[in-house]
């Protein structure tokens, strides 16, 4: 998700991913933790230095007003915590040993029967893998991503 906002390896299939849900073509899906975590590291890189004031509050409008707009465009489907969701990260993250956050990721989109998980965090793609989800490392995917998507082809 970050990746639309600042400007690194991956940003350019994200931003196709996020264009193609701007026209309605499909839809993104993440849980409300999410982007917490989102802000969080939005913040981090602001007092790292990484973002002068001016490009972390560009960045931080940028990412509100993208969101509020794909929610009503109902192309963004923010899922909430909900129990089940997070019982059932227990078991990912005593199994395979990853952060919460992570593991609350693969168990969002299995609860909501997504298409597929995306991500440029190594171990949350190896792992969703593992539990049989269709995965997509962001940049080390980012060739059959872009096909995929300019193809209009359903992620298989």
């Amino acid at each position: 998700m970050l990746k639309r906002y600042v400007s690194e390896q991956g940003t350019e299939t994200t931003d196709i991913i996020f264009d193609k849900a701007e026209t309605g073509e499909l839809t993104i899906t993440f849980s409300l933790w999410n982007i917490g975590e989102a802000l969080g590291v939005i913040d981090e890189k602001h007092r790292k230095g990484w973002l002068t004031e001016k490009e972390f509050k560009v960045t931080l409008n940028n990412f509100a007003d993208e969101l509020v707009k794909l929610i009503r465009l109902k192309t963004l489907e923010v899922i909430p915590l909900l129990t089940p969701i997070l019982t059932d990260t227990w078991e990912l993250l005593m199994s395979h040993h990853i952060y919460e956050a992570d593991a609350l990721q693969i168990t969002t989109c299995i609860h909501n029967k997504n298409d597929a998980l995306i991500s440029g965090d190594e171990k949350l793609v190896e792992t969703s893998r593992k539990t049989g989800l269709k995965t997509f490392h962001i940049t080390k995917d980012e060739q059959k991503l872009k096909h995929l998507l300019q193809h209009k082809k359903p992620i298989d």
